[in-house]
C-alpha cells in the first residue's frame, strides 16, 4: 500500500462483451468456444467490398448500461476508426467511438467495508468492436489468428479518475459487473473474457493538484490480479519518484507468476489512434421514445433489490449488500425464499456456511452444485427437527460433493435425527451419572454446566440428539 505521503489516483476502462447473438457489424454468431475460424465471414475478415451493419440490439444493451449507470444518452452519435495495427484485427483498424461516444457524464456508488458511500464518475460508455485472439505456439514458431471473436460487440465504460485507494478500484469493479449482470447484457465471465479492465495509474504527493504520469496495465480479467497489480505497481511508481526517477508514460505487462509489472510499449495518447469517422456506417441518431422505452423496461437494479430486501425481508444493509452485490446469489436467494417462506434463514445460510465452503474450494456462487430448492428443503428438514444444525451443516458439505436431495443424503447417511423421548431420556440419565460436578455447577446457577452436557450428549450421539429436547430433559431430570 502506498506510503502515507502519497495518494494513489486510479481510473479503470472495463470492456465488457455483449450478450447479443450476432456479432456488431455482421450475421455471425457470438457464442464463446468453436473451432477457430468457424465464427466469421468475410465482414469480421474484412475482405475487399465486405460492408459492416451496425446491430441494433449493440445499441439497445449499450443505452441500458448507459441508463443504469446514470448516464446522459447521446442522441446524436458515431462510428469512428481507431487506427492502430492490430495483428489479430485484419482491417488493421477497430471501429469504435471516439468524440460522439453513446453514453457520457454517468456514475456508479460504491459502498465501503466502513458503510462510506463514493461516487464514482463514468466519463463515457461507447460501443466498439472486440479483435481476435492470438495462439501462440508453446515453442516459439509463431502464432496462428484466431477470428471467432474479432467482431464481437464491446461496450468500454470509462470511469473518471476517481478512485484513491486499491480497496475503492476492487469495489467498483465487483459494482460494474453487478449491474451489468443485472440488466443482462453481458455475461461478465472473466474467466472467458467477457468482462475485463485496463487499469490506469499514477501516484502524487498529498496536497498537489496536478496528476502524476500514468501507466497502463492492460486486459485484466481477474480481480485478485487486478488487486496484486495495482499494490505492486503503486510501490514501484513511489520508489522511482523517491530514488530520484521519472515515470514514464508507458502501456505495462503484469506477470502473475513473479508477482511484477514489466513495460510492453510507450502509452498511446488520442493522436496516436488517428481518429476519423467511419465511412461505411450511418450516424446513429436515437429518439427520446426509443431512449424512455428502454428507461421504463430496465430490471430491478442492485440498489433498488438491496432495499426491498431491507424493507420487505427486514436483513440487514450489510446482509442485502452482501446477497445484492452477486445476481446469481441474489436471485438464489429469491427463489429459496419464495419455496421457505423463511428469507432470514436462507440468508443465513448463504452468507455462512455456503459462503464458507465456496471460499475454501474458491468457487463463485455460479458454481453451487444444488438449486434453491436444495436448500430450501435443507431448512424445512430443520425446522420439522428431522435433522439438527449441526447435521445439516455436513448434508450442505456432502451437497456440495454429491448434488441431489437432502433428504436422500440423510436417509444413505442415517443422519435422522433421534426425538425419540425414551432414548433420549436414557442418553441424558447416562450424561447426568457421568458428570456429577457438572450436575451440581448447574444446580449452584451455573448455565455454561447445561450448555456443557448437552455438548456431551450431542457428542455421544454424533449430533443426531434433537438438541431442544436434550435442553427439556437435562432441566427436568436434574
Amino acid at each position: 500500500m502506498p506510503r502515507d505521503d502519497y495518494e494513489v489516483v486510479i481510473g479503470l476502462e472495463v470492456h465488457a462483451e455483449l450478450s447479443t447473438k450476432t456479432k456488431i457489424f455482421c450475421s455471425c454468431e457470438t457464442e464463446f468456444g468453436g473451432e477457430p475460424n468457424t465464427h466469421c465471414c468475410p465482414v469480421c475478415m474484412a475482405m475487399p467490398g465486405a460492408l459492416p451493419v451496425l446491430n441494433e440490439k449493440v445499441l439497445e444493451y449499450a443505452v441500458k448500461a448507459g441508463l443504469a449507470m446514470n448516464s446522459s444518452i447521446s442522441r446524436d452519435s458515431k462510428n469512428d476508426r481507431k487506427n492502430y495495427f492490430y495483428p489479430d484485427l485484419p482491417k488493421s483498424y477497430q471501429i469504435s467511438q471516439f468524440d460522439k461516444p453513446l453514453c457520457e457524464h454517468g456514475y456508479v456508488e460504491i459502498v465501503k467495508p466502513d458503510g462510506e458511500k463514493k461516487k464514482i464518475g463514468i466519463t463515457r460508455i461507447h460501443i466498439e468492436e472486440d479483435a481476435g485472439k492470438l495462439n501462440h505456439d508453446d515453442y516459439g514458431r509463431g502464432s496462428l489468428v484466431d477470428l471467432n471473436r474479432a467482431g464481437v460487440p464491446l461496450i468500454e465504460i470509462v470511469s473518471e479518475p476517481d478512485m484513491r485507494s486499491v480497496e475503492e478500484a476492487d469495489i467498483y469493479l465487483k459494482k460494474i459487473k453487478s449491474i451489468l449482470e443485472y440488466i443482462e447484457v453481458s455475461d461478465c465471465k472473466m474467466q472467458e473474457g467477457s468482462l475485463r479492465a485496463d487499469v490506469n495509474i499514477s501516484v502524487r504527493k498529498k496536497g498537489q493538484k496536478e496528476f502524476g504520469t500514468r501507466t497502463e496495465m492492460k486486459n485484466m480479467n481477474s480481480f485478485k490480479s487486478i488487486s496484486r497489480a495495482l499494490e505492486y505497481e503503486i510501490e514501484r511508481q513511489i520508489d522511482v519518484i523517491e530514488n530520484g526517477g521519472i515515470i514514464e508514460q508507458e502501456t505495462l505487462r503484469w506477470d502473475e507468476v513473479s508477482g511484477k509489472t514489466f513495460s510492453m510499449r510507450d502509452k498511446e495518447d488520442a493522436q496516436d489512434y488517428r481518429y476519423f469517422p467511419e465511412p461505411d456506417l450511418v450516424p446513429i441518431r436515437l429518439s427520446e421514445e426509443y431512449i424512455e422505452n428502454i428507461r421504463k423496461n430496465l430490471p430491478e437494479l442492485p440498489e433498488t433489490r438491496k432495499q426491498r430486501y431491507i424493507n420487505e425481508y427486514k436483513l440487514t444493509e450489510k446482509e442485502a449488500n452482501t446477497l445484492t452485490a452477486s445476481k446469481y446469489l441474489s436471485d438464489f436467494f429469491e427463489k429459496g425464499t419464495q419455496i421457505s417462506k423463511n428469507p432470514k434463514a436462507v440468508c443465513n445460510w448463504l452468507l455462512s456456511d455456503v459462503a464458507r465452503i465456496l471460499n475454501e474450494k474458491e468457487l463463485e456462487p455460479e458454481d453451487m452444485p444444488f438449486t434453491p430448492d436444495n436448500l430450501a428443503e435443507l431448512i424445512g428438514l430443520i425446522e420439522k427437527g428431522t435433522i439438527s444444525s449441526k447435521i445439516a451443516k455436513d448434508v450442505l458439505e456432502v451437497m456440495f460433493e454429491d448434488p441431489k436431495e437432502p433428504s436422500k443424503i440423510i436417509e444413505e447417511k442415517g443422519w435422522v435425527q433421534i426425538s425419540d423421548e425414551s432414548a433420549i431420556k436414557e442418553i441424558v440419565l447416562k450424561i447426568i451419572s457421568e458428570n456429577p460436578q457438572s450436575v451440581s455447577d448447574f444446580k449452584n446457577g451455573k448455565d455454561k454446566a447445561l450448555g456443557f452436557l448437552v455438548g456431551q450428549a450431542m457428542k455421544a450421539t454424533k449430533g443426531k440428539a434433537n438438541p431442544q429436547m436434550l435442553n427439556t430433559m437435562f432441566k427436568e431430570l436434574m
